[in-house]
């Protein structure tokens, strides 16, 4: 497991890598949030070097995640990585015109990898998403007026162990997934209508 703001990865730029993610976190969570996306867990190609649930290097120097202010590369990679998930959840955020009220977050908020593979990514324990149940508690009451969706059956899970009930939940957009999750989200932000 790696925690992305207090470790190191070989491939950081920065020589307080941690530090400059967790202010990208802290820009990324000042907000009156409209709504609550919540993922797996941080990925080795978004979270893992950005700091922030499904965002990637590569949207954070394209200036498209509203909030964090990041133009300078964050890996000595070639080139920055790109997640697709992230592209497609933030490409959705815009199109529906809500990325700037949204906060992103993950049932298991660190990054889970095979073993000897961190630049792998594997599905977090039952025991792992248990063990991330109350920094997800926290988030989500930090942002209690927010319409909270899981992004996944691992997140629905999660947050029916957290706060009960049937939380409104979406298609991962993994495997194959975008056409579907791009539906569900509409659907659901038609539902409840933009609020600030």
């Amino acid at each position: 497991m790696f925690n992305p703001w207090s470790h190191a990865d070989p491939l950081d730029r920065a020589d307080d890598a941690a530090g400059h993610r967790l202010r990208r976190l802290k820009q990324h969570l000042a907000c009156r949030a409209a709504f609550v996306l919540v993922g797996e867990a941080a990925g080795y190609q978004g979270c893992r070097f950005s700091g922030v649930a499904f965002t990637s290097e590569r949207l954070l120097l394209e200036g498209r995640i509203p909030r964090v202010r990041s133009t300078e590369r964050v890996t000595h990679r070639t080139r920055p990585w790109s997640e697709p998930s992230a592209t497609v959840v933030w490409e959705c955020l815009h199109e529906l015109r809500i990325a700037d009220c949204t906060v992103l977050w993950n049932a298991f908020p660190w990054h889970p990898y095979r073993p000897d593979e961190p630049h792998s990514n594997r599905r977090p324990s039952t025991v792992e998403v248990r063990q991330g149940a109350q920094v997800l508690r926290a988030v989500l009451d930090r942002f209690a007026n927010a319409t909270v969706v899981a992004v996944g059956q691992v997140a629905r899970q999660a947050l029916q162990n957290v706060v009960g009930g049937n939380p409104r939940v979406v298609r991962h957009p993994a495997m194959a997934g975008a056409r579907e999750f791009r539906a569900n989200l509409a659907a659901i932000v038609r539902s409840v209508g933009r609020r600030h």
